[in-house]
């Protein structure tokens, strides 16, 4: 991994950082409407997954595995939504959406239908407290 590694700027403006797993940055987006988070592999100058070597493409494959299995226990969702897109933000960075039938874009994808409803305080600390200690247990089990 660079340690030249810089978060794109739109991402540092809609999101914030939770934890640093082994190669990626985890961010939760700051609309509260949906469970949330993207994953940013930290290598500079990356915009796809074949660009990453193939030890990075399994460990990144391995994190979004590991997150999507905790958020939908968390969350119980009926679909876990993972995208990479980078249309917008060309640093490469996947999508982990829960969504549920009832969503208000369902079935639909999520951006661009509605306005981004910001987390309160209280409501960040309270989801940090309910996935960060789910998240450090798998991680130090992998070591």
């Amino acid at each position: 991994m660079s340690n030249e590694f810089v978060l794109h700027p739109q991402l540092k403006n809609d999101c914030f950082v939770l934890a640093e797993l082994p190669l990626s940055q985890l961010l939760l987006c700051n609309d509260s409407a949906f469970p949330w988070f993207i994953l940013v592999p930290r290598v500079e100058g990356i915009e796809d997954i074949y660009q990453l070597d193939w030890q990075q493409q399994q460990q990144l494959l391995n994190e979004s595995s590991m997150l999507s299995e905790v958020l939908m226990q968390e969350f119980k969702g009926d679909k876990m939504n993972v995208a990479a897109l980078g249309n917008v933000v060309p640093q490469l960075h996947l999508h982990h959406i829960v969504r549920y039938k009832t969503d208000p874009c369902w079935p639909k994808p999520i951006w661009g239908q509605q306005e981004l409803t910001p987390y309160s305080d209280e409501e960040l600390t309270a989801l940090k407290a309910r996935l960060l200690p789910q998240i450090d247990a798998i991680l130090n089990n992998q070591n």
